[in-house]
């Protein structure tokens, strides 16, 4: 017996996937804007890489902010602002550590980011993207609450299934 292949998401689905992609993108350009405002107007005050931590909660809090506003409009409501907040920055945290990551390494190999940090900034937000795309809409922006904390675990380290190949069984 052939036992067929799961049929493949709507073509809505993926659509509607893809714009909230685009929409995360662009909130996270902004918070390039941000972050690196952010930078700029502390780095004389408390050098470049206190600046550069003070700036990654600025931009993920008006992330955050513009995220729940438009980009996962409606989704997600159930919770509480600051409790979602709290699990925008736990679910960013990997996101954070690829971010961050990729801007300390620049600014220590790279002498050419240390006198602009924008550059190195653009290269983590690319970075991190991703992975806060997918932890956020699985974490943070869900569309039905979680029915136990075992379920939202589960949920942020589940892999997207494969669609299995037609397999004949004896």
């Amino acid at each position: 017996m052939i036992t067929p292949a799961p049929s493949p998401a709507p073509a809505s689905a993926s659509r509607a996937k893809l714009i909230r992609l685009l929409k995360f993108g662009t909130v996270g350009g902004l918070g390039l804007v941000w972050d690196s405002g952010t930078v700029y107007a502390l780095r004389p005050l408390i050098g470049l890489t206190a600046a550069t931590l003070v700036a990654y909660f600025v931009a993920a809090t008006l992330n955050w902010m513009l995220n729940r506003l438009w980009t996962f409009k409606g989704a997600g409501q159930h919770d509480h602002p600051v409790l979602q907040w709290l699990r925008f920055l736990l679910a960013n945290s990997l996101g954070f550590l690829l971010n961050r990551g990729a801007v300390y390494t620049l600014f220590y190999t790279v002498p050419l980011c240390v006198t602009y940090p924008v550059l190195a900034l653009a290269a983590g937000s690319l970075a991190g993207m991703f992975a806060n795309f997918n932890l956020s809409q699985k974490m943070v922006f869900r569309e039905k609450a979680p029915a136990s904390v075992q379920e939202l675990a589960e949920s942020a380290i589940a892999f997207p299934s494969s669609p299995k190949i037609p397999t004949e069984e004896p």
